[in-house]
């Protein structure tokens, strides 16, 4: 069994889905500090104009060391129409703009308590409109006693040996510095690094920006063209 284990990321990069997609069972990890400005409650998607800007959820104060499965939502902002709003300059450009607000509209119809939920949520809703069948569980609903963590990589590795039936683990190419190889080969567990390679498509622009939401993917692109771009990759 192939495992993928991520941070619950906001509407993350097509790079994101496409290891969803090739791998048995997705895992958002949601035990660990929440750190500001990264991929949790914000993306990136066009301006009107050239270049690009943030999409985000609001958060309540927290401190410093609070665990990602406790950060909670600000719902007294409406940043659900906030967001719709900051897409509706697609409409004039974007031949799946009505398909892809019809999705967002769907996910932003209730309220969510915390950001692992409204992640989760919106994963699982784009898989499903894609046909991307992998299963995605919430570490901290799992309930798994793993070994003593000692080193950043053995994170994964635990999670894994605590499994049935484990033979890959796959992790996006910004892991190589800190993983230790030997590590997984001792408990039989293939580490494969899984590097998206990026389609250009048109974006109405006269510069191509990769990278974006997955929003932005959705909107210039079929379903099928999606899928294709997901399974263009390279494994080491």
């Amino acid at each position: 069994m192939r495992v993928a284990i991520m941070q619950p990321y906001f509407f993350p990069y097509i790079g994101y889905f496409s290891l969803i997609k090739h791998v048995d069972k997705f895992i958002l990890f949601d035990t660990v500090q929440f750190i500001r400005h990264g991929w949790i409650e914000r993306n990136r998607i066009l301006k009107p104009s050239e270049g690009w800007q943030y999409i985000k959820v609001p958060l309540k104060k927290h401190s410093r060391n609070t665990i990602i499965k406790d950060i909670t939502i600000d719902n007294e902002q409406n940043w659900q129409q906030k967001i719709i709003s900051q897409l509706q300059h697609y409409k004039k450009i974007a031949p799946y703009y009505s398909e892809t607000i019809q999705l967002l509209s769907g996910i932003f119809s209730k309220e969510y308590n915390n950001i692992v939920e409204i992640n989760f949520i919106a994963l699982r809703s784009v898989c499903n409109y894609l046909g991307i069948t992998t299963p995605i569980e919430i570490y901290s609903d799992m309930n798994l006693n793993i070994e003593k963590v000692n080193a950043p990589d053995e994170w994964a590795l635990n999670i894994c040996k605590t499994l049935d039936n484990v033979d890959e683990y796959w992790n996006p190419p910004g892991g190589k510095s800190f993983f230790d190889k030997t590590k997984y080969e001792k408990s039989n567990i293939k580490l494969r690094f899984h590097s998206i390679i990026f389609t250009e498509y048109s974006q109405k622009r006269k510069v191509f920006y990769p990278g974006l939401s997955i929003i932005d993917v959705l909107m210039f692109n079929t379903k099928d063209e999606i899928n294709t771009m997901l399974d263009k990759y390279e494994l080491e």
